[in-house]
């Protein structure tokens, strides 16, 4: 039992105010005791004031009473690191659900945890230092073998200085809590070494020499983020759109498609049903990289709207935490996080508890640092042994009525490199992927040249504007050159922008084919066409368009591929010679 005991003073809803006699810190775990002290309750210390502190508990907090206990437990908020976090599902708190279910039921009991690693599976172990040896902080003891990759075992990350190995485990199998190796520093401290460590998931993981501007692209197989508004490794993005726009499917497309090493997806407060369809589907998935099942490069976090409000914010930094530590290996890892307005809503409801004074539509005035703040975890590092990691992070925004000027939004877009704005118009369309082309922007290089974007943007662009104005004079009163410039705009909506999911050809596009497609698309675009009338000129883009279709559902270089671009070359011959 913990020596450290405070006794609840007040209860309003998941915050408790408690007053102790001994000190506590910010961010210590605490366990309310309901009753006899048989149910405890994991809570956190988010503000302390004097002898008292206010705590925001992870569970519904029925039953908790003034006067009852609250153990504090010395340690931080903290995940562990380790083989076995690969394939797994997750809560907040790091809990693994399946095993959860096991022992609980279809209803999960609150006030049971357990550990996130199991503790009796051995590791086969193959160490790399050897006794003598110096390391400092981040650096690799030995690895295990954990699916697609080596887990490298590493010295903890809270190391200072320079210390020397003085005892080292043999190659053997071991389980995570066995010590590996002994460290001791020029003072004779010594420190031992397990398989699993733990870490303070509000603590940014720094065990690298510097970090390095996101300049290579991550290849998402989508024809509108990769070509038109990029993501690069390392690199932040946000997906905000109105809900059933389709931000959920497009952050699964990317997660499976991406050109990245882990993926890891945290569902904080998102709806059950979207959650348990990732959760059916994901096993079930071939990995496009390796031909096996998806999650053994996945890792999954789940929060649902039902759960307790706090444990939303938990599984953010879980996973940013997670992310970071794949990232000290050397690896390329993807944190998508779905949906943060969630996030920022449990945020705005405890600091209306705290009785902090509110900021725009009663979000807490700090919102914008904390967005920032987690944001800022993701970045591409150089590592202490000259090998680079990256964590690239993409949170989606739900903002009301698809409003982009709410708080929320705005707080995001200040910080993220890339904007991928989801419209209500292009949903309802059925235009697919939703995605914004004239308001949705990016801060990385593409992987088509910018001035042949560019020269693609404009024209959609220019085609928009012809689209407005034919609503309001009308077809009859547009030129034939603007309604073809409208026409070309609609081409490159059609063809380019939008994907085929269902499609296993179109649903994922290599980088190669990008470029080769788009070179062929600017050749059209630039071609100049004469028709007779604006009849023929519809007729025309209608036919090359299902035709184009057709070419996109066919495998990149076949004989499909080749046959329909010959026939597409001929048809815009033909129009091209009309026009001499």
């Amino acid at each position: 039992m913990s020596e450290n005991i405070g006794k609840v003073i007040g209860v309003n809803g998941n915050l408790l105010k408690v007053e102790f006699d001994k000190p506590v810190i910010q961010n210590e775990v605490a366990y309310a005791c309901v009753g006899s002290g048989d149910l405890k309750l994991k809570a956190e210390v988010i503000r302390v004031r004097g002898n008292s502190a206010e705590l925001q508990v992870f569970e519904d907090t029925i039953g908790l009473k003034v006067g009852d206990p609250v153990e504090f437990t010395g340690d931080l908020l903290s995940v562990e690191l380790g083989p076995g976090l690969l394939t797994q599902v997750f809560d907040g708190l790091q809990n693994p659900l399946p095993r959860l279910a096991e022992e609980s039921g279809f209803f999960l009991q609150r006030g049971k945890y357990l550990d996130p690693l199991p503790r009796d599976k051995k590791w086969n172990y193959t160490p790399v230092v050897n006794v003598g040896d110096t390391v400092i902080a981040g650096d690799t003891l030995g690895t295990v073998p954990e699916g697609l990759y080596d887990h490298k075992i590493m010295t903890p990350f809270n190391l200072r200085g320079k210390w020397k190995v003085k005892e080292a485990a043999p190659a053997g199998e071991y389980t995570v809590e066995q010590v590996i190796a002994t460290l001791e520093d020029d003072k004779g401290n010594t420190r031992d070494c397990k398989i699993m460590q733990i870490w303070p998931v509000k603590m940014p993981i720094k065990c690298y020499s510097e970090r390095l501007r996101p300049t290579e692209s991550m290849a998402s197989g989508m024809r509108t983020i990769d070509t038109f508004f990029p993501v690069a490794k390392g690199g932040t993005f946000c997906v905000p759109g109105p809900f059933g726009a389709g931000k959920t499917v497009l952050q699964q497309i990317i997660s499976r498609n991406a050109d990245v090493d882990i993926v890891i997806i945290a569902a904080c407060g998102e709806r059950a049903g979207e959650v348990v369809e990732t959760l059916r589907e994901f096993p079930e998935l071939t990995d496009p990289r390796t031909g096996k099942s998806l999650m053994e490069r996945t890792l999954i976090i789940c929060n649902t709207s039902s759960m307790p409000v706090a444990a939303r914010e938990a599984s953010v930094y879980t996973g940013v935490t997670l992310a970071e530590y794949y990232r000290q290996m050397g690896l390329d890892v993807l944190l998508l996080a779905d949906s943060t307005s969630r996030w920022a809503q449990a945020l705005r409801e405890m600091s209306g508890r705290l009785e902090e004074i509110p900021g725009e539509e009663a979000f807490p005035a700090y919102l914008e640092s904390v967005i920032a703040s987690f944001y800022e975890r993701g970045g591409v590092v150089k590592l202490n042994n000259g090998e680079t990691g990256s964590v690239t992070i993409g949170g989606t925004v739900s903002p009301a009525g698809g409003n982009f000027e709410e708080p929320v939004t705005q707080a995001t877009l200040k910080v993220v490199g890339a904007f991928h704005g989801l419209s209500r118009a292009r949903s309802d369309a059925r235009r697919y992927p939703a995605i914004d082309p004239l308001d949705s922007w990016s801060k990385y290089p593409s992987v088509v040249p910018l001035d042949k974007v560019s020269k693609a943007r404009k024209i959609l662009r220019d085609g928009s504007e012809v689209g407005q104005m034919m609503k309001v004079v009308g077809e009859e009163g547009t030129s034939i050159d603007d309604f073809v410039l409208y026409l070309k705009s609609e081409y490159i909506d059609a063809t380019y922008l939008q994907q085929n999911a269902f499609n296993e050809t179109d649903a994922a596009n290599s980088v190669e084919r990008q470029e080769y497609v788009f070179d062929r698309l600017l050749k059209l675009l630039d071609t100049k066409m004469k028709f007779k009338d604006k009849g023929e000129a519809r007729s025309f883009f209608q036919q090359l368009t299902q035709t184009c279709r057709d070419w996109n559902n066919s495998e990149f270089q076949s004989d499909d591929f080749k046959r329909i671009e010959e026939e597409m070359s001929k048809a815009l011959a033909e129009v091209s010679d009309y026009a001499e």
